[in-house]
């Protein structure tokens, strides 16, 4: 292999660049962080430019530590459900719609009231984050924007778009498609019916090419690099932790307990999600809003980092003295909790201390992850797979194999997702590349 491959992440908070070289390991990483935007209450926005320039950033922080070695390609890996409308030469035409807005809860009824089995082909819970119901809102109260789009794309293909100016911008991959509430999952392409009730026409819609395909070429470092379609975040950890028949739990801001192997089949606003992976297949998915994030409100509500935070809970003993917490700080989107939900403590008493408050928010964080693996028939037989930065804490794991029943192995990759997301560079350019897989040995549950 000539170079190393990169990959990029676009998350909801920062942007992960990994460099993996011919033998799969990580060359280089680096990463950049970014505020996600509310400019009412409910609404969760991002600027097309934010995400570029801490890519830029990242990249040129990334580069030096190559040792001079050229990049054969660029996979990129991004948040889901978002809602970006562009022009004819991919120029965003507003802020990205994020997956935790909360503003198309009235146009979720569209959903609602589509015929029984249009509305049972989307297999998915209505969630008003979605880019369906997202560009519905928009269509309402932003018709300028409309009437001036050329396309509606996902988050990682917009920031495609400002990569590889001149190339046609209005290409998607399934594994994000099929996650916008405008997939009919059942016959595995757009739905009309789901089109129609967004009220925007067909051409608006992206081509739906494979995950590995190069649909450009951009100027990285001075070299021209070419760029894969690319994958939703969540598949492409899938991707790089090689989980197959078990169960993986990522952990970041959010969180999402996966199961490989689903099989599509019609239901009508079902507790979990259903979804294409990067490659032929699917997977079922159950989400959480609030993961780290709840972690982190309480970190700085407590004035302390979020390590710190662990470790302060770490010293408490389980079950936190009798304190409970409920971690959703945003509301969920059905199944484990509803959108009207809220956070809060509960069961204290006059000898509740700081630690059983810390230590209350990890078990409450992952009792909901517990819940949710419930949803999705439970954890089977063997390790479960963990990722995500918030499994780096030995309390985290410990906790979340006690409530699971089963030994938890973490895969201390700094980000899954872009670790997947050079894999498809790879397979792009004709470089088979697996990553290294080194996880550390399960931790046992003690019950």
């Amino acid at each position: 292999m000539s170079g190393v491959l990169l990959g990029a992440d676009l998350g909801t908070s920062g942007l992960k660049l990994v460099a993996l070289g011919e033998d799969g390991g990580t060359v280089a990483e680096t990463e950049a962080g970014y505020a996600v935007d509310s400019p009412r209450e409910g609404w969760a926005e991002c600027a097309v430019g934010t995400w570029r320039a801490a890519f830029d950033d990242a990249l040129a922080r990334l580069l030096p530590a190559l040792g001079g070695r050229p990049v054969a390609g660029l996979g990129l890996s991004g948040q889901m459900h978002g809602t970006v409308l562009v022009d004819d030469a991919g120029a965003a035409l507003a802020p990205a719609v994020l997956w935790p807005d909360r503003r198309a809860a009235a146009e979720v009824d569209r959903w609602r009231a589509l015929p029984a089995g249009d509305r049972a082909a989307l297999a998915n819970p209505l969630v008003p984050g979605m880019t369906g119901p997202a560009l519905a809102w928009l269509a309402a109260h932003r018709p300028d924007l409309l009437d001036r789009a050329a396309a509606v794309l996902l988050p990682k293909d917009a920031f495609r778009a400002t990569l590889l100016p001149g190339a046609d911008p209005r290409v998607t991959d399934r594994s994000d498609a099929s996650a916008t509430l405008l997939w009919d999952v059942v016959a595995d392409g757009w739905s009309a019916a789901a089109r129609a009730a967004a009220g925007v026409p067909a051409e608006l819609l992206p081509a739906v090419r494979p995950s590995a395909e190069v649909t450009g070429t951009a100027v990285l470092g001075g070299a021209e690099v070419p760029v894969v379609v690319g994958g939703g975040d969540t598949p492409l950890a899938l991707l790089a932790a090689g989980t197959s028949g078990g169960l993986q739990v990522n952990l970041g801001t959010g969180a999402q307990v996966l199961r490989p192997g689903w099989v599509p089949a019609p239901a009508d606003d079902p507790p979990v999600h259903g979804y294409a992976d990067a490659e032929d297949g699917w997977y079922a998915m159950a989400a959480l809003q609030n993961g780290g994030s709840a972690w982190t409100w309480v970190a700085g509500v407590f004035g302390v980092t979020s390590g710190e935070l662990l470790e302060l809970a770490a010293t408490s003993a389980p079950g936190a003295g009798g304190a409970v917490f409920r971690p959703f700080l945003t509301g969920e989107r059905g199944g484990v909790a509803g959108p009207a939900d809220r956070a809060g403590w509960s069961g204290l008493g006059a000898g509740t201390t700081r630690a059983d408050l810390a230590r209350a928010a990890v078990e409450g964080v992952l009792s909901a992850v517990a819940a949710a693996a419930g949803l999705l028939g439970g954890a089977p037989p063997g390790p479960v797979v963990l990722t995500g930065g918030g499994g780096r804490s030995p309390l985290v794991r410990q906790v979340l194999a006690d409530l699971l029943g089963r030994p938890v192995a973490f895969l201390p990759l700094r980000s899954a997702s872009a670790v997947g997301a050079a894999v498809l560079a790879g397979r792009g350019v004709g470089l088979a590349v697996e990553p290294r897989r080194a996880p550390e040995p399960p931790v046992p549950p003690r019950t």
